[in-house]
């Protein structure tokens, strides 16, 4: 039986861009599916990765937003009793050491239920993709701050970040990035999948804290893949509008300014690491 199966959500991708992230996914020793959920408008991409029958292909016919695409192929994961799924960004690349050290981790670590792996640029820059859970001011802060560089918000925007954590160390963090989620299916049938109302960003986030209330979230520092991250959201203005209005949408599910587990979480976050990191300076 597979213990492992993937997510790809396409919509217009580039065809090289994405050869390289199926090839990494399918270079290991495991018995794998990968399930590509296509939102295009056509389904153009569908003749160009029949070539491997370890591919499912699915199209939507409608873009149905990110979390819901990916919802579709986790659900049919867990309907074939599959222990493990990994969501997928379509721009990213690894070796074949990725998906052999991560799967070892979580099988001999019951209480995880998402792992992430150190990412990098292609550059080899540091990706900052564990974060807290966010306030308005840690996500509107961001926004701002591409516009007007102030002080105050590139201070708290290091600190949402978890810049104090060692990022040499194992973490255990309250909110990992949906580019690369390494997800325990057992886990997600207590905390659920992405909420669906979610059309496109914030629904990793969301994800993140409702997992966090279960098991664990891991940032685990011994891989690395690399990831074409372009930052969408601030070039293009329907995208940015998305991002607002899922931010909005995530706030009132979770809570504005008051939001005692947050604080609580972000809170012993803090302490743990930072005064770990403190140590290290010593």
């Amino acid at each position: 039986m597979r213990k492992i199966s993937a997510s790809i959500v396409l919509y217009h991708n580039n065809r090289d861009q994405l050869k390289k992230v199926i090839d990494s996914f399918f270079n290991t020793k495991h018995n794998v599916i990968l399930y590509l959920i296509d939102n295009s408008a056509t389904d153009i991409l569908k003749n160009v990765f029949s070539y491997d029958e370890r591919i499912k292909y699915i199209f939507n016919n409608s873009n149905l937003g990110y979390g819901t695409a990916h919802n579709i192929a986790i659900n049919k994961s867990i309907n074939e009793g599959v222990k493990y799924h990994v969501v997928l960004n379509p721009d990213l690349y690894f070796d074949n050491i990725v998906i052999e050290e991560l799967f070892n981790y979580m099988e001999e670590n019951k209480d995880v239920g998402n792992i992430m792996p150190k990412v990098l640029y292609p550059n080899g820059d540091f990706q900052y993709l564990c974060k807290l859970l966010p306030t308005p001011l840690d996500w509107f802060g961001r926004f701002i701050s591409n516009y007007m560089p102030l002080q105050y918000f590139k201070k708290k925007n290091e600190n949402f970040e978890m810049r104090f954590a060692d990022f040499e160390d194992i973490l255990e963090v309250p909110y990992l990035s949906g580019a690369f989620m390494f997800l325990r299916n057992s886990t997600l049938k207590k905390s659920g999948l992405f909420d669906e109302f979610i059309f496109l960003h914030t629904e990793d986030t969301d994800l993140s804290r409702r997992i966090f209330e279960y098991s664990k979230n891991i940032y685990f520092p011994y891989v690395h893949i690399y990831h074409e991250h372009n930052r969408e959201a601030y070039r293009s203005k329907k995208v940015m509008f998305l991002q607002i209005k899922s931010m909005i949408y995530y706030f009132n599910k979770w809570g504005w300014f008051f939001d005692k587990k947050r604080t609580l979480i972000n809170r012993q976050t803090i302490l743990k690491y930072q005064n770990k990191l403190d140590v290290k300076k010593d």
